[in-house]
């Protein structure tokens, strides 16, 4: 039987290492308000936070936590291989290169309005230096009860066997919520990130996910705009995978050709539009619910076949 943190293993790249409890993780833009913030809720909530990296502030502590000037110094002095940044949009590509350069495997990219050029740029070189991307302008990673990488509060999210997938941030904690009520606890939250362009996009986790034996269903929240669902629905149909998929589409009332909160939420003519994801997803044999309620008695249903 799989651990259940064979998931996050994947996505870091050391499937031998069990203890994620204990995990190194550091923070970049630790002293900024925001950093400061989720840094002592991801610290209530049991994650290891053993650095943050802000220039100009090395030498300093932030609640007893050492700052560094850079990455390297950082990541020398905890042996860290995850890192999350909270630093402006501006400083992102230059902050998330440094981190890669001194051995970040998976990086949680929280910053919103990150220039696509930039996440492209970085898209490539994470793929040089062997390590993952989450986002940007996502929400983080959860292991309820756990690890939380990132900006979701705690109390939605309940430990068990589905994995939610989210390109929506507050849906994805009101997902985490139905779930929890009608008990079904999950084994790994992810938000995809709101942005056209993803460093992991659906298919990746999709593939990610089809080996590990204890995910029992994955709950994927789209939402209008952009091609990911089309794309998924197609890789699901292809590939006859082989666990259970429940949608839900974010914005089906949304005007046409106008954006919707996210960057990537955007629709020209039937283009990204929900129906067409819907249409897609029905294709593919994925039952798509009309409201965060709706999830879990489609999933009821779709474990007793």
């Amino acid at each position: 039987m799989a651990s259940q943190f064979d998931l996050m293993n994947i996505l870091v790249g050391q499937e031998t290492d069990k203890n994620y409890r204990k995990k190194p993780v550091i923070v970049q833009g630790m002293t900024g308000s925001f950093g400061s913030i989720h840094t002592q809720l991801m610290r209530d909530y049991g994650t290891n936070i053993t650095a943050g990296v802000t220039p100009g502030k090395g030498g300093q502590e932030f609640d007893g936590i050492p700052i560094y000037n850079g990455m390297g110094e950082a990541v020398k002095q905890t042996g860290a291989s995850i890192s999350v940044i909270f630093v402006p949009a501006s400083n992102f590509l230059r902050a998330a290169i440094e981190a890669l350069d001194n051995g970040i495997k998976l990086l949680v990219a929280i910053p919103e309005h990150v220039p696509v050029i930039d996440s492209l740029k970085l898209i490539e070189y994470a793929k040089l230096k062997n390590a993952r991307i989450i986002g940007p302008n996502t929400p983080g990673i959860i292991v309820p009860e756990v690890i939380k990488i990132g900006i979701m509060p705690a109390q939605p999210f309940k430990t068990g066997n589905v994995v939610l997938l989210s390109r929506s941030g507050t849906l994805m904690y009101e997902l985490a919520y139905s779930l929890s009520k009608a008990n079904f606890g999950q084994k790994l939250c992810m938000g995809i990130g709101g942005d056209p362009v993803n460093g992991t996009n659906l298919i990746e986790c999709f593939d990610i996910i089809r080996g590990i034996n204890d995910v029992e269903c994955i709950v994927v929240v789209g939402e209008i705009g952009g091609d990911a669902e089309e794309l998924l629905a197609e890789y699901i149909l292809e590939t006859s995978y082989p666990k259970p998929v429940i949608g839900y589409i974010a914005g089906r009332s949304a005007p046409k050709e106008k954006r919707m909160g996210h960057a990537g939420a955007i629709i020209y003519g039937n283009y990204g539009s929900a129906e067409s994801k819907m249409a897609s997803f029905f294709k593919s044999d994925v039952p798509v619910a009309k409201t965060p309620s709706e999830v879990p008695i489609l999933l009821s249903q779709r474990l007793k076949k």
